[in-house]
């Protein structure tokens, strides 16, 4: 079995590793058949696939919202389905999630949303707000500081969305569709964002069917088809 693939941006080490991993769900639906895969330590991986393929279930196994019927999921070399209590909860602090339908407390403001991620690991209140006002500016939300994001256009849900899994410079960061509500000026916005963290070091998994933001890149893509997962050149991963 070669679960260690290439990668042009990663330092190499592997970080995510997933071994003969399938998902199935009541009755009888299979989401993920059989994966395998190493996304190493600094790299940015793009997941493709249509609707239904499989890539927001192959995320929530990553972050440990689903556990996997079959296989092995390790972060850091640790087997992730073993971790419980304290150990998962660190774990999770590791990991920023941007969710496809969001969750942010809606009756909260754009910047109490933010914070949440930075106040549970007891960031001091200036680094915060710093933090929060920089994401906002970078994403083009300045002006909704204090909104509150439950009347925010799909849109800026969504940027909302990334600056609270990014906002606490975790090693790890998951984003499911990140730009399906987006226009091309904000998608450019919302890209290199997510380079300028997996520059910082930041291991980066891109969930998408919008071409435009990997159509010419240099970092590894692959194709999730009926569950099971391919190179972008077409040969299956084994």
């Amino acid at each position: 079995m070669n679960t260690q693939m290439t990668n042009t941006t990663g330092t190499g080490e592997t970080l995510i590793e997933m071994i003969k991993v399938s998902k199935a769900y009541p009755p009888d639906i299979v989401a993920l058949e059989n994966i395998s895969v190493s996304i190493a330590t600094g790299e940015m991986f793009f997941l493709i696939g249509m609707s239904g393929a499989g890539k927001t279930t192959l995320l929530k196994l990553l972050c440990s919202m689903e556990t996997p019927s079959k296989g092995l999921i390790e972060i850091g070399g640790n087997p992730i389905q073993q971790m419980k209590g304290h150990k998962l909860a660190k774990l999770r602090q590791k990991i920023g999630v941007a969710y496809q339908d969001f969750k942010l407390l809606t009756d909260r403001t754009t910047s109490e949303n933010i914070a949440i991620s930075m106040e549970v690991s007891y960031k001091k209140p200036q680094l915060i707000r710093k933090r929060v006002r920089e994401l906002l500016e970078q994403l083009d939300l300045s002006d909704k500081h204090d909104s509150i994001t439950g009347e925010l256009s799909r849109g800026e849900q969504q940027r909302v969305t990334l600056a609270r899994a990014i906002a606490n410079s975790p090693t790890i960061i998951l984003v499911d569709e990140p730009t399906g509500n987006l226009d091309a000026t904000t998608t450019e916005k919302v890209m290199k964002l997510l380079t300028k963290s997996n520059k910082a070091g930041a291991t980066i998994v891109i969930a998408t069917h919008d071409d435009s933001i990997y159509r010419d890149t240099s970092h590894r893509v692959m194709e999730l088809r009926k569950g099971q997962m391919y190179s972008i050149a077409g040969g299956a991963s084994l």
